[in-house]
């Protein structure tokens, strides 16, 4: 008799995993996904490596609406502390994404700029 599982990783003990997850402080867990989703934007928008390869401006503006709307929601419950520098990256992003439209959006309708107001550098 062979065994069905023989070969392939063990399952995941999602047990372990929820227990793990509820020991993170949400602060953390909010700044995690806010890091992710800079990052994402960032790729989008060609500021990567590779560059104009993975560049998608529709990618990039739904990336940093997100991202702003994270900041903005969470940012009382993070404290300023945590929040100042990723305010400062989501505006360096929704800069990066006025520099590479082509068409640029009027100020106060850029990426995100419904939740943080116009961006001017």
């Amino acid at each position: 008799m062979t065994d069905a599982n023989a070969g392939q990783p063990p399952a995941p003990d999602f047990d372990r995993l929820t227990r793990d997850i509820a020991d993170v402080p949400a602060v953390e867990v909010i700044t995690t996904v806010a890091v992710h989703l800079m990052s994402a934007a960032a790729v989008n928008l060609g500021l990567a490596e590779e560059g104009p390869q993975h560049k998608d401006l529709d990618e990039a503006r739904k990336l940093i609406n997100a991202l702003a709307g994270l900041i903005t929601a969470s940012a009382t419950e993070i404290s300023s502390f945590h929040a100042a520098p990723l305010r400062d990256g989501l505006k360096s992003l929704q800069l990066a994404f006025r520099e590479a439209s082509v068409v640029p959006d009027e100020p106060g309708q850029g990426p995100g700029e419904k939740f943080t107001g116009p961006v001017f550098g």
